[in-house]
């Protein structure tokens, strides 16, 4: 497969048939890319188990944290690599010792590791480079587009809130409700009473 870029459908494919999925480099900080890439997967249905030595015994948003994906207890589908590409051929190792195997490997934005990702096809996993499940989810279920990033459209009416809280999309999947700000409800309070912000 050509790791420079990715059909749609084959993205889509992925993210329509996974349901669990292993985030090995997950950062309990909620400032770093890896903890939000975790919670918004977390909102859209995924089983997210977080994996990071450091933190093992702890809990990141509810979820038990394992040191190795061997100590993972249960069936993995994706194995999602937040680590530098120099790191992603053993976790790739790690994933492929795991039985059942995953069907997935998943390297984050920026990790890229072509050997890695050739062993990991030879075994007849699926692969994705250089590529966030979390950006890509939104971009194909129009979230990134439905909330005004890359709609190629400028406007400066205000968005219709249809609700409370944040509006989610999915890819064939029920979404876990949540997202709702003290900030979004005086919004919505206030145009539901008439007044402009």
């Amino acid at each position: 497969m050509n790791h420079d870029t990715y059909p749609d459908a084959y993205i889509r494919g992925v993210l329509n048939t996974v349901k669990t999925i292993a985030m090995v480099g997950i950062s309990p900080k909620d400032n770093r890319p890896s903890y939000f890439a975790f919670k918004y997967l977390l909102e859209r249905g995924y089983r997210m188990i977080p994996v990071n030595p450091g933190q093992a015994g702890t809990d990141i948003l509810g979820q038990k944290v394992y040191a190795k994906l061997a100590d993972i207890p249960e069936p993995v589908d994706m194995v999602d690599i937040f680590r530098a590409s120099q790191h992603a051929a053993a976790v790739v190792d790690e994933a492929l010792a795991m039985m059942p195997r995953p069907a997935v490997i998943w390297m984050q934005l920026g990790v890229r590791h072509d050997e890695a990702a050739a062993k990991a096809e030879a075994a007849g996993l699926k692969v994705v480079m250089n590529r966030c499940p979390k950006i890509e989810y939104g971009r194909l279920s129009s979230e990134i587009g439905w909330i005004g990033v890359n709609s190629r459209t400028l406007s400066s009416k205000k968005a219709p809130l249809l609700g409370k809280g944040v509006q989610r999309m999915s890819l064939n999947r029920d979404s876990v409700a949540g997202g709702t700000t003290q900030a979004a409800e005086r919004a919505a309070q206030k145009d539901a009473a008439g007044t402009k912000s």
